[in-house]
C-alpha cells in the first residue's frame, strides 16, 4: 500500500507556467515581477491593503514583532496551543513570551483569559508590548473581543494565520484585523510555495519598512551601506510564481479539505469517545487539518494507540500541538491557564487531510479507526 501522508503538497498546472516565465526571463533571484504580482494578488484574495512576500511564515512573524517595537525584556502574550515557530521570534528579539490557554469552542486563545490578564497587568502597570494571536488548524480565534481589549490598551495585535488562509471570521479573512498578519506557504499548508510566507498590514509604511529589513536593510546609496541590522528574508521570484499558481486554486483546496472532514465526520462522528474539533459559529474553518479528541475510557483505547496503529498501516497522523508552556525551551515562561490546551494535547490527533487525498485514502483511514473501536483495542 502507498503511504498516506498527513498533508502533502498539491500542485497543478498554472504553477509551472509562472515558474517557466521566471526562467525564460532570467528572474531567478529574490524580488521580480512574480513577487510583485503575488503580493498584489494575495492582497486581493484576503482583503489586505499591503503585503510583503518573505521566505517563511517565521520570517514574517520576526519582522512583525520587530516592527511592533518588541525588544529585549519586553513581554508578548501568545497563544500556547501552536507550533513553536509562533513563539521563537519572540525569543529572537530577546523578549519573553507569556502564554495564554485555549477555549474549547475554537481551540484558540481564550478571550476571557486574555481580557482578565490584561486588566490585571494594567493595574500593575506591566502591559505587554504585543499580543500574538494564532488561528489554529484552519479555524479563526474569536477575534473581536481580543482586538477590542488590545485597542483599549493600545497594544498591537499580530495575527498568526499560517494555518488559516481561506478561513473567515464574520465574513472577513483572518490576518487582516490586527496591526499585522502573517501567513505561511510551507509544504504542508493549504497552498504552498515550497517555503515562503506573507506579511500584511493596512499601513503602507510598515510594509515599506518590512521590505527594507527583509533585504538586509540596505540604505539608498550607490554603494552597499547599512545603518540597521537587516535580514535575508525576501521570497524568490521563482517561488512566488508557484504561489501565484496556487492562489488560483485556493477555493478548491479549501473545498477538498472540508470534504475530507465531512467524510470523516459522517463515518466516525457517532463513535463513542471521539469528538471532532468544533467549528465556531463566528466563521468558517478551512479544516486545514481534521482534528479530533479521543476519550480512552469511552472509546476503548487512547490517542497514541490509534496513532501507532495507523502508522502500521502506513498512514501518517500526528498529535495535536504540544502546548508551548510545556516545551522544555520555554520551561520558565509564564502561562495563563493551561488546562484546556493540555487536555487537547493529551487526547488530540490530526488525521490525514491533504487536498489530494482520494476517497479510497479516506476510507483506509476510517477502516483502521472503525476496526479499533469494533475490537475495543483489545487485540
Amino acid at each position: 500500500m502507498n503511504p498516506i501522508l498527513l498533508s502533502s503538497p498539491h500542485l497543478g498546472s498554472e504553477e509551472l507556467r509562472f515558474v517557466h516565465e521566471a526562467f525564460t526571463t532570467n528572474w531567478i533571484a529574490p524580488i521580480g515581477p512574480n513577487v510583485d504580482a503575488f503580493e498584489d494578488e494575495f492582497c486581493a484574495t484576503v482583503g489586505a491593503a499591503h503585503a510583503a512576500a518573505v521566505s517563511s511564515g517565521t520570517a514574517a512573524l520576526h519582522l512583525a514583532l520587530r516592527l511592533a517595537g518588541v525588544g529585549p525584556e519586553d513581554e508578548v502574550f501568545c497563544s500556547t496551543l501552536t507550533f513553536v515557530a509562533t513563539a521563537n521570534p519572540i525569543a529572537y528579539l530577546g523578549a519573553r513570551p507569556v502564554f495564554v490557554d485555549s477555549d474549547r469552542n475554537s481551540w484558540n486563545m481564550n478571550p476571557g483569559l486574555l481580557i482578565d490578564a490584561l486588566q490585571y497587568r494594567d493595574r500593575l502597570g506591566k502591559l505587554p508590548k504585543a499580543v500574538l494571536l494564532v488561528h489554529l488548524y484552519g479555524q479563526c480565534a474569536d477575534i473581536n473581543p481580543i482586538l477590542d481589549i488590545c485597542d483599549r490598551y493600545e497594544i498591537p495585535l499580530i495575527e498568526d494565520a499560517a494555518e488559516a488562509l481561506g478561513a473567515t471570521y464574520k465574513g472577513k479573512a483572518p490576518g487582516t484585523f490586527g496591526k499585522m498578519g502573517i501567513y505561511s506557504f510551507n509544504g504542508n499548508k493549504i497552498i504552498t510555495t515550497s517555503g515562503g510566507g506573507m506579511l500584511v498590514s493596512e499601513e503602507p509604511t510598515l510594509m515599506e519598512k518590512a521590505r527594507f529589513l527583509a533585504t538586509q536593510a540596505r540604505d539608498p546609496a550607490p554603494h552597499y551601506q547599512h545603518s540597521e541590522i537587516g535580514y535575508n528574508y525576501r521570497l524568490s521570484n521563482v517561488l512566488a510564481g508557484i504561489g501565484r499558481g496556487q492562489l488560483q486554486v485556493l477555493e478548491q483546496r479549501v473545498a477538498a479539505r472540508r470534504h475530507n472532514f465531512e467524510t470523516y465526520d459522517q463515518a466516525l462522528g457517532e463513535l463513542p469517545g471521539l469528538v471532532f474539533m468544533p467549528e465556531a459559529d463566528f466563521g468558517t474553518s478551512t479544516r486545514w487539518l481534521t482534528c479530533l479528541t479521543i476519550d480512552p475510557e469511552v472509546f476503548g483505547c487512547d490517542r497514541e494507540s490509534i496513532r501507532l496503529t495507523l502508522a502500521k498501516h502506513q498512514i501518517e497522523s500526528r498529535p495535536v500541538w504540544k502546548p508551548l508552556h510545556l516545551q522544555p525551551v520555554f520551561a520558565d515562561a509564564e502561562c495563563i491557564g493551561g488546562e484546556v490546551s493540555e487536555q487537547l494535547f493529551q487526547r488530540g490527533l490530526c488525521l490525514p487531510s491533504g487536498s489530494n487525498l482520494t476517497d479510497a485514502d479516506l476510507q483506509r483511514v476510517i477502516s483502521v479507526i472503525q476496526d479499533m473501536y469494533d475490537q475495543n483495542c483489545q487485540s
